[in-house]
């Protein structure tokens, strides 16, 4: 009797979609489907959701489920497989118990992790620095997000906020949502493209609008996007002046619009170089969407210590990390 493949299944929960996959040892996504978060009938009815989702891939594709790996925003911990701190975007998130409810309802071991640092996972994984050693990860999303790769595994430092770049002071006065002021996050996320262009023009619109509007010539689109790709630059330069990282690279929805922000990451770059003299890689995000999902699986992969086509073991891999924040 031929015997059903293993799999392990990827989640990344965001504030209106929720993306599941099955992937297989090699990363590769076997099916995939998405379905609504359902943020605002709290954190049992989105997880419900999710595990929904992996029934349903699992109905049409039969394979013997090895786990489940969790994406999400927010601040968890991911030791203790919870939601610590949430924003008002969803109902009853923080303190929901994620992996525990996941492997009630499928019996298989569940690992949770903070979005940004799963898409870094991804991406190092299988996606556009894979096999890098050192990488910075950004985000440019909602908010901007960080996290960095070092030595081949993720380091979150000490207090678990290592790589929050989204987050450093030194890009300008603005109000940042976190309470600061002159975040990155002021210049290079989505709210803050529409914001600085709603100021410009006194047209409320969308990022998305912002950029097709930059992509037809609007003077002050385009000047909102140099802006933020100028912004981007500068947060890398930081990064490579202090850790000597010269691999970066960026997902989220803003770098949808890479034609607009490279060219201004590229002068910015270029009028001031690091003081290595190192070249800088400044890579789009390979995996697109799947990113986070993938990088669940790959956590969940190293947790397990499962090597292709081995199940699961005991020891506990690289990835092992400790709560972190998010954007």
């Amino acid at each position: 009797m031929t015997r059903a493949p293993e799999v392990v299944a990827g989640v990344d929960i965001g504030g209106t979609t929720t993306q599941v996959i099955l992937c297989a040892p090699d990363f590769g996504v076997l099916d995939r489907l998405e379905v609504t978060t359902p943020a605002a009938e709290g954190g049992s009815a989105m997880v419900g959701a999710a595990l929904d989702g992996v029934r349903r891939l699992l109905g049409r594709r039969p394979a013997r489920l090895l786990a489940v790996g969790i994406g999400a925003a927010g601040v968890v911990d991911a030791r203790a497989g919870r939601i610590l701190v949430a924003s008002d975007s969803f109902r009853d998130w923080a303190g929901f118990e994620v992996t525990a409810e996941a492997e009630r309802a499928l019996g298989v071991p569940a690992f949770l992790d903070n979005d940004v640092n799963a898409f870094l996972r991804g991406e190092a994984a299988a996606g556009a620095v894979a096999g890098v050693p050192h990488v910075l990860g950004m985000t440019l999303g909602t908010g901007v997000g960080g996290a960095l790769w070092l030595n081949g595994a993720l380091h979150d430092g000490p207090h678990g906020a290592a790589g929050e770049i989204g987050h450093v002071p030194g890009f300008g006065e603005l109000p940042c949502t976190c309470g600061g002021r002159g975040h990155l996050e002021t210049l290079a996320s989505g709210r803050s493209i529409a914001a600085r262009y709603g100021g410009r023009t006194g047209r409320s619109v969308s990022a998305r609008r912002v950029a097709e509007a930059a992509a037809g010539g609007d003077a002050d689109a385009l000047a909102v996007y140099e802006a933020a790709g100028a912004g981007v630059a500068r947060a890398i330069l930081i990064t490579a002046g202090l850790l000597d990282v010269t691999t970066f690279v960026i997902g989220g929805g803003v770098s949808r619009a890479w034609s607009l922000l490279e060219p201004s990451i590229r002068r910015a770059l270029a009028a001031e170089p690091p003081v290595s003299g190192r070249p800088l890689r400044v890579l789009p995000a390979g995996l697109g969407g799947d990113a986070v999902a993938i990088g669940a699986v790959a956590r969940a992969r190293a947790e397990l210590g499962a090597e292709p086509g081995n199940g699961p073991g005991t020891g506990l891999g690289a990835g092992e990390i400790r709560p972190t924040p998010a954007v």
